[in-house]
């Protein structure tokens, strides 16, 4: 679908298109035959095209590959649910809400649990079949929907929502909405399909077209200087810019993203690249002409470089941001000046700027379920029951209790020590790692990911207390996949999944996550990784220059080049 007011066909990727552009077109809007595949009872999967299409109503197929050998020994399928993923922008939900899908969780999933994501919402794993519509009904009486969280278009748009340091942040949440609410898909197939609406025939889609988006599109609504949200790992950020404590409008970021495929050197992660400042009545105007551009320009040849990261680099930064001035009929002013200087969330009680405190919670791999010692799930029901302000989950997977007035915190902390939801004794490292889900149930996982994280962590906050700095930590993330959902190409040390209990081991990212971390060690065991940690982590201690990070140090000492330009550097 190419802007009828200009010719740019020789930006277009020629080629035979990839097979997914097929199936979006001849899909009718995202409605393929998935109501015809919910009566279907001789698989519990989707068959041919609405294995996709169900992507873009918020869930992925899945099973649980633990079992999946011993299924195929008794001739059985795999044993197929999906995943589904809510459509939250910035993360906010209410306690009556947090009940509903407890409840959900514990009566209808295979594993009974929540799970905070890097997306700042909450996935249930496990839903089979029979329940999948259930679910998206029982989501829509609480106003919750699974809605583009997946497939080719802008999916939950991530906000810094911290209720304590400034109304900025507030307004950063209404924008994160406004957005959304915008980049939606305007078919009503989703309607139709889960919530049993009359069907209306759809004719156009006139931001994401009918071909939809050539790949998945992320976008923030950042507050600095905290870049909790990793603004790097997005196509489109708003970086709130604010004059005498009031917005006064962006810096608009594009061109970020992490994924990248193993073997493969024409892929990378990348930074996203600086066009400039608008102010707030553009906002709306320019989010949906960054997305046309790359709606238009972006490759449906080749998926793998179909990302607004590789438009960019193909066509030239300048060239992609003159495209998007000229559509949208505004001029981007220089940047105005902004700096980041940390990243992750600030855990235990803190005062609100509304007299309410306010508690954040770990959640270790944002996985909420009653572990023998620790019944977290239990405690946040319990929480919720009597919470007189809202959750927000975070974009690194812990759990924010908002709002609370002075009177009632004793009581609810109390409840969270009774239910291990709060751990005195959790390092600074634990708090500074991370991991995707990875195994048993993401079906692109080559390696362990969130089930390897507590031995990984272990080993690590041993090395620093051998090494004299038990209260130091780095910033450590490991995925099972190079797909970059735990995001660990923005990590000091960042472990992504190449095989069996195998890793490839990057080196050299930076505590505010503005630089893409360099292959270290290729495709190594953990104990090759405990061993060159341990080694490193010496160095370091007794090197550092004052307040010098991880990441830093191994850069300006040669252990790894720093990139600079990812699609040269990256792969040198």
């Amino acid at each position: 679908m190419l802007d009828s007011q200009s010719d740019n066909s020789d930006l277009i990727v020629e080629g035979k298109l990839a097979d997914n552009e097929r199936l979006k077109r001849e899909s009718n809007f995202l409605r393929g035959t998935i109501q015809q595949d919910l009566q279907d009872r001789i698989t519990g999967g989707f068959t041919k095209d609405n294995f996709q299409l169900i992507r873009f109503h918020g869930m992925y197929q899945q099973d649980d590959r633990d079992i999946r050998a011993e299924r195929a020994k008794q001739k059985l399928e795999p044993l197929h649910n999906v995943m589904l993923r809510a459509r939250m922008p910035g993360g906010v939900i209410q306690p009556d809400q947090w009940l509903v899908i407890d409840d959900f969780a514990r009566e209808h999933t295979s594993y009974g649990s929540i799970r905070l994501t890097t997306r700042q919402t909450f996935q249930f794993h496990g839903v089979l079949k029979p329940n999948i519509k259930h679910m998206h009904q029982v989501l829509s009486s609480i106003n919750i929907d699974g809605i583009a969280t997946a497939g080719d278009v802008n999916r939950n748009v991530l906000a810094s929502t911290n209720p304590v340091e400034s109304e900025l942040h507030a307004e950063a949440y209404e924008w994160a909405k406004k957005i959304s609410e915008h980049l939606l898909p305007k078919t009503r197939a989703y309607y139709e399909i889960w919530l049993d609406e009359e069907k209306v025939h759809s004719t156009e889609e006139p931001i994401l077209g009918s071909n939809y988006l050539p790949r998945k599109f992320k976008t923030t609504v950042t507050v600095p200087p905290n870049n909790e949200m990793d603004v790097h790992a997005n196509d489109l950020n708003f970086v709130a810019i604010a004059e005498g404590g009031k917005l006064v409008g962006f810096n608009v970021l594009v061109g970020g993203g992490l994924a990248m495929t193993h073997g493969d050197t024409s892929t990378y992660p990348r930074k996203a690249d600086d066009f400039g400042f608008i102010s707030l009545e553009h906002t709306l105007k320019i989010a949906e002409h960054v997305v046309t551009v790359q709606r238009d320009w972006g490759n449906r040849v080749n998926r793998k470089n179909a990302k607004t990261k590789y438009t960019l680099d193909r066509v030239g930064t300048e060239t992609f941001k003159a495209e998007v001035e000229r559509r949208a009929g505004v001029r981007f002013e220089p940047s105005r000046p902004y700096e980041f200087t940390s990243r992750g969330d600030r855990f235990g009680w803190v005062d609100g700027i509304d007299g309410k405190q306010h508690l954040t919670l770990y959640i270790l791999s944002g996985r909420i379920l009653d572990y023998p010692s620790r019944p977290l799930k239990t405690g946040l029901r319990k929480i919720a029951e009597i919470h007189q302000g809202d959750f927000r989950m975070t974009a690194n997977q812990n759990l924010v209790i908002a709002g609370v007035p002075p009177e009632q915190k004793e009581e609810i902390e109390r409840i969270a020590r009774e239910h291990g939801l709060i751990d005195d004794l959790m390092t600074p490292q634990l708090k500074n790692s991370m991991a995707c889900v990875a195994l048993p149930t993401c079906p692109l996982a080559m390696a362990e990911a969130e089930r390897f994280l507590p031995e990984l962590v272990s080993n690590v906050e041993g090395l620093l207390a051998k090494h004299g700095v038990p209260d130091d930590h780095l910033i450590l993330r490991v995925v099972g996949c190079p797909n970059g959902c735990g995001r660990a190409m923005l990590a000091e040390a960042g472990l992504v999944g190449k095989g069996p209990n195998k890793y490839n081991f990057y080196l050299g990212g930076n505590r505010n996550g503005t630089r893409v971390p360099k292959l270290y060690k290729e495709n190594v065991t953990p104990d090759v990784i405990y061993s060159e940690l341990d080694t490193l982590i010496a160095s370091w201690v007794v090197e550092r220059t004052p307040n010098e990070g991880f990441g830093d140090f191994v850069i300006r000492k040669g252990i790894v080049a720093e990139v600079k330009v990812s699609k040269t550097d990256f792969h040198a």
